[in-house]
């Protein structure tokens, strides 16, 4: 849902220029792109900000990719394991909304740094820089036997634990509680993965991990927990069923809690909340709880809570859209995105400053040909297919970026070019080479990029001169010479840089 793409800066002539671009673009990555990562152990991402220090910045760089100066954007689509990521792109979440580069998809038995971890309970903190509203975290391991040498694949990966939340900011559960699975040893990757309530996207998490097998659990241990108690729910809706309860206390240690509904297992948690999803409108449903330890050893039933689910909501009801959040913000442009309405919608009303300013399909929208350095509020509408309108969604008030002196005003379509005229397009500074109107910088016909070292994403509709550089699947090609269409990696035309 996102269509940004980072234009990483390197640059040795025109150095202020660069200087103060990329600290634009890293001041609004820390600002408006953060969000979050795993802090202990740490992930890949982390660890790579970490070794700017240890490696120096651009050994670090060269290593983990952008990733080092934003370990808390690697962000992607939720739904894992079913979607979210690809094979391949799980590490960097498939680009990170074009945020972070494709370094970290790396894939070696020896490229990373490991953490040292051992079997058994394990806690798992979270950093968070913008705490969303959250649905569940999910946390998965590599299976015996999968290959370190090869991408990591969704079939690498087994399920070890869900962490079910309540809708609430994730700053409100902090650390996990995660058994790593006995028999573990040697070189696995742990991918944990933060599931947003109120966007559709999820944060992903990789953590290189040495494991030491501690052995089969302690059967000697007879004791079972002590008995869950205060069950309540903290949220119902149609389909859905929200629990909580006072955790239980165990001689060793709480492996997971077990979830029964009307007498059956639905599923299990290793912290005290559950949501129980795919359930029957305005229907009374029964919930018991049992602890289990790590010896296998489970409490007694817990007092039975009965709820009832809501009833279905007409459909005459548009649902307004929610968390409305800008994910990138230039000196003449702001992208925004929330989270789809549900009901039979239509489209989306975008309003700037109570003003519409335009409709829209999808679940996000660029505003453009705005003022630098100006403030401008914005809401969201959604329109369902009998044209009723919903209420207004969260309103979000961002600045655009102030321009220095030295910077070209913003391409704009319909406007005439002239060889040596300058502009600003998607952070980068553009020369046109003749007469142009209507085609975009991006595409170099008929423009020529002035930042020595500006990395492109690589794109089989554009030219680029010789000397340009791209980026494609991970790694950095330099053109010899004019060229279109031919692959980086697959044509002479190409150099790769180290």
């Amino acid at each position: 849902m996102h269509f940004l793409k980072f234009r990483g800066i390197s640059t040795i002539k025109g150095m202020f220029f660069a200087l103060f671009v990329s600290l634009c673009w890293w001041i609004q990555a820390d600002d408006v792109l953060a969000h979050g990562y795993i802090e202990s152990p740490a992930s890949r991402s982390y660890t790579g900000s970490l070794m700017k220090d240890q490696l120096g910045y651009q050994q670090a760089l060269d290593l983990y990719g952008s990733a080092i100066k934003c370990p808390q954007c690697v962000e992607g689509p939720k739904g894992f394991p079913q979607g979210g990521p690809a094979d391949g792109e799980i590490a960097s979440a498939g680009g990170g909304f074009g945020q972070i580069d494709r370094k970290m998809d790396l894939q070696t038995a020896d490229r990373w740094s490991k953490q040292n971890i051992s079997t058994g309970m394990h806690t798992f903190t979270w950093k968070y820089t913008a705490p969303h509203k959250t649905s569940k975290w999910h946390y998965y391991i590599t299976k015996d036997g999968w290959n370190p040498n090869e991408p990591l694949k969704k079939s690498d990966l087994e399920l070890m634990a869900t962490v079910d939340h309540d809708g609430s900011a994730a700053s409100n559960n902090l650390s996990h509680q995660i058994e790593i699975p006995k028999g573990k040893s040697g070189y696995h990757i742990i991918l944990g993965v933060w599931d947003v309530a109120d966007t559709s996207n999820a944060f992903y998490q990789v953590i290189d991990a040495n494991i030491s097998d501690q052995g089969t659990p302690d059967r000697t241990d007879t004791e079972a927990p002590t008995t869950p108690t205060g069950v309540k729910t903290t949220k119902t809706e149609s389909g859905q069923i929200s629990l909580q309860w006072t955790a239980a206390k165990d001689n060793v240690g709480i492996q997971a809690y077990e979830i029964y509904r009307d007498g059956k297992k639905v599923g299990s948690s290793s912290a005290p909340t559950f949501t129980d999803k795919g359930l029957k409108a305005n229907t009374s449903y029964t919930y018991t709880i049992k602890a289990v330890d790590q010896a296998g050893n489970a409490s007694q039933a817990s007092e039975a809570l009965t709820v009832s689910t809501q009833k279905e909501t007409t459909a005459r009801d548009v649902e307004a859209p929610t968390g409305l959040h800008t994910m990138k913000v230039t000196s003449d442009s702001v992208n925004l995105m929330w989270t789809a309405a549900t009901g039979d919608i239509k489209a989306y009303s975008v309003y700037r400053d109570n003003q519409k300013i335009a409709t829209t399909t999808d679940a996000q929208y660029t505003d453009t040909g705005l003022q630098a350095d100006q403030t401008y509020t914005y809401y969201v509408k959604a329109v369902s297919t009998s044209g009723e309108q919903s209420a207004n969604s969260n309103e979000l008030s961002v600045k655009t970026v102030a321009k220095s002196e030295n910077t070209p005003s913003a391409w704009q379509a319909g406007q005439v070019y002239v060889k040596g005229d300058q502009v600003l397009y998607q952070g980068n500074r553009y020369e046109a080479l003749w007469w142009t109107k209507d085609v975009k910088p991006s595409t170099l016909e008929g423009w020529k990029i002035l930042d020595d070292g500006a990395v492109l994403t690589w794109s089989k509709d554009s030219a680029y001169q010789g000397g340009s550089i791209v980026l494609h699947q991970g790694d950095r090609y330099r053109a010899k010479w004019w060229t279109r269409g031919d692959v980086p990696g697959q044509h002479a035309v190409w150099e790769k840089v180290e």
